[in-house]
């Protein structure tokens, strides 16, 4: 058996891009929605045991973070209950790439883009309810408003641009369906996390000890969380709409025009593929913040300390 891996902190280094960026290549590994019910009982029971010390024969350090990489992929870290299968991070690329692929290629009518639109909206609001904290768990009637806010805003924004963008080049529609989900992304993050807007974000020290809340530092999280999200959709929803502009001008795809959904679905998964893992490791998990940039009365308090820290650190989200 391997020196004792310290199970609560990811393998790789967070301080580092790369780091990060193996660690949510890991996160988002589609292969793990394959796993059946017995294989994931079994990473939990490897990593519960290995938790409680208990001697594990013939486990390498691999077989550990295996099972540990399986284990984080359906098991909720707040409540260990284990999650619905759309809500996993692991599901967000197969998702993602059908959901995208459909709202960039059904856009033309105001039922097409009503129905994609708020599809996406309910499959984020599954996502934000299944990986929602344990701790502080969202109300029902804040999912609520934020999936009717959200749904609204890319519903309308469409609408809206599609009805602007007629006399313009088709291409410019084909890029409709970005605009409305980054508005939603706007809307949607910010009323999810509206208390932390209200009352702060726990901000720690260096050694992880809690030295209080701030408004300020829970802006610059959100912020962040809302610009990986919009870079998340970049590549997947510009770069396509380009290829399809090509690609449906061959004969080929006039003859058999029912191509263009499988051909955008395919090429927004593969922007997806990386883009998902990569705009998550944009920001370290745990962001830091001049103690400067805090509003008034926090550094003040945090000036009173015995050694006031130059710096603070939060958790980001996601």
């Amino acid at each position: 058996m391997a020196s004792q891996i310290d199970l609560d902190k990811p393998r790789y280094d967070q301080s580092t891009f790369v780091g990060r960026a193996k660690h949510f290549f890991i996160i988002t590994n589609p292969l793990n929605l394959f796993a059946t019910g017995k294989q994931l009982e079994e990473a939990k029971a490897v990593v519960e045991k290995y938790r409680r010390g208990e001697n594990l024969p013939g486990l390498t350090e691999d077989d550990i973070w295996r099972a540990k990489n399986l284990y984080d992929s359906a098991y909720h870290p707040d409540t260990k209950e284990k999650m619905f299968i759309l809500g996993r991070m692991s599901a967000q690329v197969p998702m993602n790439m059908t959901i995208t692929g459909c709202m960039m290629t059904f856009y033309k009518t105001p039922k097409e883009v009503i129905f994609w639109q708020w599809f996406n909206q309910s499959f984020n609001a599954i996502v934000n309810y299944t990986n929602r904290s344990g701790d502080q768990p969202i109300s029902e009637k804040q999912l609520g408003l934020s999936y009717v806010l959200a749904t609204g805003g890319a519903v309308g924004t469409a609408l809206t641009i599609n009805r602007m963008v007629k006399k313009l080049p088709p291409i410019v529609g084909r890029l409709v369906p970005f605009v409305a989900v980054a508005a939603a992304n706007c809307i949607n993050i910010p009323c999810m996390r509206s208390r932390e807007l209200m009352e702060g974000i726990t901000i720690l020290d260096e050694k992880g000890q809690k030295l209080g809340e701030s408004k300020n530092a829970a802006k610059s999280a959100i912020g962040q969380v809302v610009f990986s999200r919009i870079t998340m959709a970049l590549p997947g929803m510009m770069i396509p709409p380009f290829i399809m502009e090509y690609l449906e001008k061959k004969p080929f795809m006039k003859r058999m025009p029912w191509l263009s959904a499988p051909i955008q679905v395919g090429l927004v998964g593969f922007f997806l593929v990386f883009a998902t893992p990569l705009c998550c490791a944009l920001f370290p998990q745990m962001s830091s913040i001049a103690v400067s940039k805090l509003e008034p009365e926090v550094r003040e308090k945090l000036m009173a300390l015995s050694t006031p820290p130059q710096v603070v650190y939060f958790n980001k989200g996601l």
